[in-house]
């Protein structure tokens, strides 16, 4: 009996030493390093060229509306047609206004004789000076509200305000308008204007006289523009300069999208890393680098941009190990390992 329960009691201890061990084989292992892949920073020619998005605008634009409400006599405008400035696009009504003129002229005509009349009686003391004074201001009343009436009549006559191109007519003849009403949209389309916005680090190129070119998507052949003005200030926003340019030649449609290509003169050779690499930060940019098999986040400043590569300025230098693949996956000081060197 004595021997069976020091045997028992042998047997606990051993599996109590063996449930030790098998805690300890079940301890957390550290987790596998982040897998990337990288390019060498190396120096490559840069094509100086900037490319900025802008739009093409009329030299002039405006909708016709009438100034004053009533019912359209006369509509001419014929659609897609060039029309000289101060040609009658539209008349409306003015019958009233009319009736009112022609009594607003008797009326005058017979003001104007009893001024004539007090005026003898005056030079012969038949009147004091107040009654003719009365009189003559009679008379000018009436030639200021002719004056009014006048000016409301020219009101009734729609005029091209400059020679240009008229759009598609949105209303029929005879309808009733008001200033609200759109009649058609005129444009002076001689000359072409292109609206394009500059980033803030490259407003030094931009000088009044300057030449860009015009690169549309339907018409691969660039155009020449010269820059004619810029906002006064920066949009604060984006801190984009917005830019105006007169194109030179060619015919492009108002509306359109183009790229407007800026040179830059200078050093062509730079670092150039794909852009999928930089992480946009609020108030930088980053990069990731691989240092003694850790990820590290740099800080970095952009200069040139590609279609697929941004030019870093500031921040790395040639011969660095940068992540462009699994960046969203490294953290700052943890083990990764490279997978692959991608060529550039």
């Amino acid at each position: 009996m004595y021997k069976k329960i020091l045997l028992i009691g042998f047997i606990s201890l051993a599996s109590c030493k063996t449930n030790k061990q098998d805690d300890k084989t079940k301890l957390p292992t550290q987790a596998p390093p982040t897998v990337v892949e990288i390019v060498i920073a190396t120096v490559k020619s840069v094509n100086n060229t900037i490319e900025a998005n802008g739009s093409i605008i009329p030299n002039e634009i405006v909708d016709i509306h009438p100034e004053i409400s009533g019912r359209l006599t006369m509509l001419n405008i014929a659609e897609g047609t060039t029309v000289s400035a101060g040609t009658v696009l539209a008349k409306i009504n003015d019958a009233d206004l009319q009736a009112q003129l022609g009594k607003s002229k008797v009326q005058l005509e017979l003001a104007k004789k009893n001024e004539e009349r007090f005026k003898k009686l005056l030079s012969v003391s038949g009147i004091n000076q107040a009654d003719y004074d009365a009189a003559l201001n009679n008379v000018n009343n009436i030639k200021a509200d002719i004056e009014v009436l006048k000016a409301q009549i020219d009101k009734t006559i729609i005029k091209a305000p400059f020679s240009g191109l008229l759009g598609l007519r949105n209303i029929s003849p005879g309808a009733y308008v008001t200033p609200q009403t759109l009649l058609v949209t005129l444009q002076q389309i001689d000359k072409i204007k292109i609206d394009f916005t500059i980033p803030e680090q490259y407003t030094h190129l931009i000088k009044k006289g300057n030449s860009v070119e015009v690169l549309t998507n339907y018409n691969k052949a660039k155009l020449k523009a010269t820059i004619v003005a810029t906002e006064p200030e920066m949009n604060t926003a984006t801190r984009n300069l917005k830019v105006r340019a007169i194109l030179n030649d060619g015919k492009l449609q108002a509306g359109s999208f183009v790229k407007v290509l800026l040179q830059v003169s200078g050093n062509n050779q730079s670092i150039m890393i794909p852009t999928n690499a930089i992480i946009p930060d609020a108030d930088s940019k980053k990069l990731v680098l691989v240092k003694d098999g850790k990820g590290k986040f740099v800080n970095i400043e952009t200069g040139l941009r590609t279609a697929d590569a941004v030019e870093i300025t500031k921040g790395i230098n040639i011969g660095d190990s940068v992540v462009v693949t699994g960046v969203l996956f490294v953290k700052n000081n943890i083990p990764v390992k490279v997978k692959k060197v991608i060529t550039q």
